[in-house]
């Protein structure tokens, strides 16, 4: 018999269409009136069409006390948090690696705040992907804890919830990626924060507490825009990537699943004997490190995390001949590439995602060494550089270093994971260069009882540059490669062919005490 026939299927048809965009006509238009999509539309551009199984799809807002039933289920809907299991990318990967746990919060309810019903929605789903090994997609804007719910007369503070517990012992398990659109601010922010990835749109204010706790706290009146801009965010690290809206924040959140769910069958890639001529044989010339990057990956394969934060040292994800890796790279063209504090706070995060997910990284390293001086040691580069070292030594995943100029100092070790046969290959372009310090400085310490001896000050600067000459002759990578100090020197034009095959003579991952290591936030 058909269900529109029978008074319990109709009657069930009509309740759950008051939680859908079509019953709740005014919430939408609300959305599209600011340029946003519903929490519906943007599960239904995230999941694989009929995937999605949902979770307590029929829960209100506990506030049966204040308001009509019919109201809570139109306007509370879900009680403002849509949870479930679906698949993402199941087309490129697979039933089985594209299974996903999704939280959407719905801004529309409540300002997405967070009620009594709606954690213990957002406990079972994080629960399920903790048992079920499942990734998470959250879409976080909403603001924060909700004291209005009348109903709960058996809790004080409610802070024995077990949301914020689970999704932050996610972490190192299975990728959490977190979108955030509009406001976002208090548990919402926290949640945000917690993420492995976080991504965020050009209209997005983030921020441990909202206006109205600001100014309960006595601390000043602020608006809601006053607080966690974007620009802000971007440029601290607290957003990985910044979308321009909705749609382009859930195709990034798409592309970045992809990197943890496996390899590609088909990819293309430029010409590789672009590479030769990439840096310029005027050792002193910067050079943009995106375009060898770029160039080595396969195409539309090279995502950038936080790339307005630790400018000297890019972060991100790649593709070689389908396979997923991460990237660390030195930016010339920022401090020459040193690793000042906030870079290596970022490479050193980056380098546990990695191992927590068993990525592989390579590292292109072109660094006179970390950044030093009394303003670097202001910024704790001490605590923070040394962090690099301890991420890097203690990575299970293979490492390939591959050196595209300079590779000085301490800095150099860091960027390759603690020394150059920490890696499984550490290889050369012929335009490397190798030095306990940057070789400027090791000849004017080194031979500084010679060059003072010189009174003539033109004497002494061409002695200074025969010396400096010495020095660039006995560190270029040949030598290095002759005494054993890097495995080898390279074509540049064989670079992908170089790190496929380093990684396929690899070893598997060593495990710690059987079960992978725990991914730990640096920051």
């Amino acid at each position: 018999m058909s269900k529109e026939f029978r008074p319990d299927l109709a009657a069930l048809e009509e309740r759950l269409a008051r939680t859908r965009d079509e019953v709740r006509a005014e919430a939408k238009a609300k959305r599209h009136a600011k340029g946003y999509r519903t929490a519906r539309e943007n599960l239904t551009d995230l999941v694989d069409p009929d995937s999605f199984v949902e979770h307590g799809q029929l829960a209100v807002a506990a506030q049966r006390k204040r308001r009509e039933y019919e109201d809570l289920q139109i306007n509370t809907a879900a009680d403002g948090v849509i949870t479930g299991v679906a698949t993402i990318n199941r087309d490129q990967f697979g039933e089985d690696a594209s299974r996903a746990a999704v939280v959407v919060y719905d801004y529309s309810v409540l300002a997405g705040t967070q009620g009594f019903f709606h954690h213990k929605k957002l406990d079972r789903i994080l629960e399920l992907a903790e048992d079920w090994k499942l990734p998470v997609v959250m879409y976080t804007e909403g603001g924060g804890g909700r004291p209005g719910d009348t109903d709960v007369t058996t809790a004080i503070a409610g802070l024995h919830i077990t949301s914020f517990l689970v999704w932050a012992r996610l972490s190192g398990r299975v990728p959490r990626i977190a979108i955030n659109n509009g406001y976002c601010f208090a548990g919402n922010a926290a949640l945000f924060g917690c993420a492995d990835i976080t991504i965020a749109t050009r209209a997005s204010w983030i921020g441990m507490a909202g206006p109205a706790m600001i100014e309960g706290g006595g601390l000043g009146v602020f608006k809601p825009t006053e607080i966690g801009p974007i620009e802000v965010q971007a440029n601290n690290g607290v957003v990985d990537i910044v979308a321009e809206d909705e749609a382009h924040a859930t195709a990034l959140a798409k592309k970045c699943m992809g990197y943890f769910q496996g390899n590609l069958d088909t990819w293309s890639c430029a010409d590789q004997n672009a590479l030769r001529d990439m840096v310029p044989e005027n050792r002193r010339r910067s050079y943009p490190v995106r375009r060898i990057i770029e160039t080595l990956a396969d195409e539309g394969s090279f995502l950038e995390l936080r790339p307005a934060f630790g400018k000297c040292v890019v972060t991100g994800f790649i593709r070689l001949e389908g396979r997923p890796m991460g990237l660390l790279a030195n930016d010339c063209m920022h401090k020459a590439g040193a690793v000042d504090s906030e870079s290596a706070d970022k490479a050193a995060r980056f380098v546990q995602l990695c191992d927590a997910y068993e990525l592989p990284i390579v590292s292109l390293t072109d660094t006179p060494g970390f950044m030093v001086g009394p303003e670097s040691e202001k910024e704790a580069a001490v605590r923070r550089m040394s962090r690099l070292f301890v991420a890097a030594a203690n990575a299970t995943v293979p490492i390939v270093g591959i050196f595209l100029r300079r590779g000085y100092g301490l800095g150099a070790m860091a960027m390759v994971g603690g020394s150059f046969h920490a890696t499984v290959y550490s290889a050369a372009w012929p335009t490397g260069e190798f030095g306990g310090m940057g070789l400027e400085g090791a000849v004017r310490l080194g031979f500084k009882k010679e060059l003072d001896a010189v009174q003539d000050e033109a004497e002494r600067e061409k002695l200074y540059e025969k010396l400096l000459t010495m020095a660039y002759d006995m560190g270029k990578a040949t030598e290095a490669a002759a005494h054993l100090e890097i495995d080898a020197v390279i074509d540049p034009g064989d670079t992908r062919k170089v790190i496929l095959r380093a990684l396929s003579s690899a070893p598997e991952p060593k495990m710690a005490h059987g079960k992978r290591l725990r991914f730990v936030d640096t920051w």
